[in-house]
């Protein structure tokens, strides 16, 4: 079989101006080669077909059999992942992982949220805030959101639709109502989007793999755990670029029967809500033995080193090339069954 890799690559250099973890998301030639190495190893043939007009000129000179997707597009669109499996769906060609639809909503935190509250899957409360470019910079309007929306604090801020941790960072937490029009400006300048404001939960942080089609199944699920205690402890950009100083990886979970019940209930029940194909990873925070959903990442990092979803893999006694070609049997078997009978 004929595998084309779409995919993201971060930039050797970049004039950009905008904040620092604008390509956080974006993947290395490693990840890129790990995963081309894996199909090889199972005898199929790999073309590199990048992202962009580069992606759709390949394509269309060269049709691979199955794009393997992970490529999570340019810009601050909440709809740039959605573009390479739109691509492939007009062309005919099978891709990897969730649709169009679905991965739109997922980079969509609100969206998400409302979705996944619609099966009853616990979520923190919350609220969205818009500003305008002509936003005069008083902050002393924000103050009163928190007694009229009923939010509690401590609060976490988030830019509403990216995902890799962007513009997450320890100063996210607002612990003061003083604090809050701070730090959501400063949100909306660097990223020109709407900010979501959650109450923050205090309590464990998870992230649970989730694989499969009719039915869906949980892989495993993984806590992090601060290397030092810290009530409000945020697994943030800077945590994760330097992962190995900050936290450690509990996989499997060591939580109690009955919260790993509901996280996986929690997990399947959200995966099947936003429509997901082949494999997701949802996160959670758990307080008092209730897992409060974060959000989904139907497009998780496959880095073959620094990846959560690779890290979870492991403490399950799955290498990285099983996860892989875990993944790539399920995405085979869906398109199998999708497939027209003569």
């Amino acid at each position: 079989m004929k595998i084309g890799l779409a995919y993201s690559l971060k930039p050797v250099a970049t004039q950009a101006t905008g904040p620092d973890d604008q390509f956080e998301e974006f993947d290395s030639p490693q990840t890129v080669g790990a995963i081309a190495d894996v199909f090889r190893k199972l005898g199929h043939e790999v073309i590199e077909l990048g992202d962009g007009r580069e992606l759709i000129e390949k394509l269309l000179c060269n049709p691979p059999d199955l794009v393997f997707n992970f490529a999570e597009g340019i810009g601050t669109s909440r709809s740039r992942e959605s573009r390479v499996p739109a691509v492939c769906e007009m062309l005919g060609i099978p891709c990897s992982g969730s649709d169009p639809t679905t991965l739109g909503m997922a980079l969509d935190k609100d969206t998400t949220r409302r979705l996944v509250e619609s099966v009853e899957v616990t979520i923190p409360n919350g609220i969205v805030i818009s500003l305008q470019d002509e936003y005069d910079g008083d902050f002393a309007e924000f103050a009163p959101m928190i007694e009229e929306t009923g939010l509690t604090l401590p609060l976490i801020a988030k830019p509403v639709w990216e995902g890799s941790s962007k513009g997450i960072r320890s100063k996210c937490v607002i612990k003061t109502a003083e604090e809050l029009g701070p730090v959501v400006v400063s949100l909306w300048r660097d990223y020109r989007q709407p900010v979501l404001v959650e109450e923050f939960i205090v309590g464990d942080e998870v992230t649970v793999a989730v694989i499969g089609n009719d039915p869906p199944r949980m892989l495993g699920c993984m806590r992090i755990l601060p290397q030092q205690s810290n009530e409000h402890f945020v697994y943030s950009l800077e945590v994760k670029r330097e992962y190995e100083k900050h936290v450690k990886y509990e996989s499997p979970a060591k939580l109690p029967d009955e919260t790993m019940i509901a996280l996986e209930t929690a997990a399947i029940a959200a995966y099947e809500s936003l429509g997901c194909r082949d494999l997701c990873r949802i996160d959670f925070r758990v307080r008092d033995g209730v897992p409060y959903f974060l959000e989904a990442n139907p497009l998780p990092g496959l880095n073959p080193i620094t990846s959560d979803l690779v890290l979870l893999s492991k403490g399950y006694g799955l290498e990285y090339a099983d996860l892989i070609g875990m993944v790539l049997d399920e995405v085979l078997m869906r398109v199998q069954k999708s497939e027209p009978r003569a």
